[in-house]
């Protein structure tokens, strides 16, 4: 049995993974927020799930604390065997590269790179702060059954629009994005956390999916219509790079296909 220390696990993400864990046998502690006792007790290894992600803008000092100064309270003062800090693969927008070594660029006078900003100074934290074990994982969107759709994720908004019967794209169909299911993503985090022999991993599925892709396939699981706005705005990332995950742990995300209708 292995102790685990899950740090955002009210979270969609932190909830999923302390529960595999969980099925796998293992201690997990999933410490409420701000909870000061996480300071006196060894963590084990310690998979910090803390973050914003569609409200960073509005929220933008509870977007640098989640990201930076809980990270940093952690690693300066807290026991643990190692660490694997959640990142984002939205850090590389913009790039034409998406490999883990890829330089990547940012505009800090546009909000909208704050979150990708602050997680990249997390990473930055975690890879000058002197601790071993310490990781990052840039984590793609994950998507999978109970996502909330109040929480600002496309995919889960798509879904509330489509049970009303019309759903309004409110960006150019084309656009597209990496998507991951999140049974992949807990059964992958622990592994590279215990056995990642490299300091920064890409976890994503590698494939694009068109929000087209995404509204036609509702409608014809949900019926109603779809349509978008004339001239609007497309939105497009580079394929991530999941190289290094692939060679190293053999693994590879399950295709859309067979996951998107359940």
């Amino acid at each position: 049995m292995i102790r685990f220390t899950v740090l955002g696990g009210t979270g969609y993400v932190g909830s999923r993974l302390a529960a595999h864990l969980k099925t796998l046998g293992h201690e997990v502690n999933a410490p409420a927020k701000d909870d000061p006792g996480i300071f006196g007790h060894r963590l084990g290894h310690v998979m910090f799930c803390i973050g914003l992600t569609a409200d960073f803008r509005s929220r933008p000092f509870d977007t640098v604390k989640a990201h930076v100064e809980v990270l940093r309270r952690v690693l300066e003062n807290t026991e643990f065997e190692t660490l694997t800090y959640l990142s984002s693969t939205r850090v590389y927008m913009d790039n034409a590269r998406t490999d883990e070594e890829a330089p990547v660029t940012a505009c800090p006078h546009d909000p909208s790179y704050l979150y990708n900003l602050s997680k990249l100074t997390g990473e930055c934290l975690c890879h000058s702060s002197g601790r071993k074990g310490v990781r990052v994982v840039r984590l793609s969107n994950v998507v999978g059954p109970g996502m909330d759709p109040r929480s600002g994720n496309f995919v889960a908004s798509l879904m509330r629009e489509a049970a009303s019967g019309r759903i309004h794209l409110r960006s150019d169909p084309d656009s597209a994005k990496d998507y991951i299911n999140v049974e992949d993503v807990v059964e992958w985090l622990p592994r590279i956390a215990l056995d990642g022999g490299y300091k920064t991993y890409n976890l994503a599925s590698g494939v694009q999916i068109s929000h087209r892709h995404w509204a036609n396939w509702m409608v014809r699981q949900l019926g109603g219509t779809w349509s978008s706005a004339p001239g609007s705005p497309k939105h497009m990332f580079a394929p991530v790079d999941v190289r290094r995950l692939q060679s190293e742990f053999g693994v590879c995300a399950r295709p859309a296909d067979e996951w998107i209708p359940n």
